[in-house]
C-alpha cells in the first residue's frame, strides 16, 4: 500500500512538472462547482517504475492524457468525483481517434488516464467531456498538445 501511495505522488507530481515544463503549468478549466484539471504529455517522460505499476506503456511513440474532476469544497483542494468522462483527439491532418480512458483510484484520488500512439512534432486537438457522476450536465474542455519523439 505504501508503494501505491509513493507511485501515485510520483505519477501526479510528474504530471504537474512535466507540464511545467512543456508550458502548461497548470491546465484546468472552472465549471462552477466543479473543476476539471487535464494534460498530456509523451509516456517515455514517466518512470519506469510509475509505468510498470499503472500499466502504462512506456515509449516516445506513445501519448497519454490525464483527467482529474474535483467539486470545489470551500477551504480545500476539491474533493476528487467519479465521473464519466469521453476523449477523443484529432491530429493537424484530420484524423480522428477515439481514446479509450481508464480510472485510477488510489486513497481519495480518482483520475482517469488514456493512451494513443504519436509521431513526431504531431499536434493532438483534445476534446474532453465530462459528466460527474449524479449530475446531468457535461462539461467540455478542448485543448492542443504537441508531440515530439526524437
Amino acid at each position: 500500500m505504501k508503494l501505491r501511495r509513493s507511485c501515485v505522488s510520483i505519477l501526479l507530481g510528474c504530471l504537474l512538472c512535466l507540464s511545467a515544463l512543456t508550458g502548461n503549468a497548470e491546465n484546468s478549466k472552472d465549471f462552477g462547482q466543479y473543476v476539471v484539471h487535464f494534460n498530456a504529455l509523451a509516456t517515455d517522460q514517466l518512470p519506469a517504475r510509475v509505468a510498470r505499476e499503472y500499466r502504462i506503456t512506456r515509449s516516445k511513440n506513445r501519448g497519454m492524457i490525464n483527467i482529474t474532476v474535483l467539486r470545489k469544497v470551500l477551504g480545500s483542494p476539491g474533493q476528487p468525483v467519479h465521473a464519466f468522462v469521453e476523449v477523443a483527439g484529432t491530429n493537424l491532418a484530420g484524423q480522428y481517434r477515439r481514446i479509450p480512458v481508464r480510472e485510477v483510484r488510489e486513497g481519495n484520488a480518482i483520475y482517469y488516464i488514456g493512451e494513443f500512439g504519436v509521431t513526431h512534432e504531431e499536434t493532438v486537438r483534445f476534446d474532453v467531456r465530462v459528466r460527474p457522476q449524479g449530475t446531468p450536465d457535461t462539461m467540455q474542455v478542448e485543448f492542443s498538445q504537441d508531440f515530439y519523439t526524437r
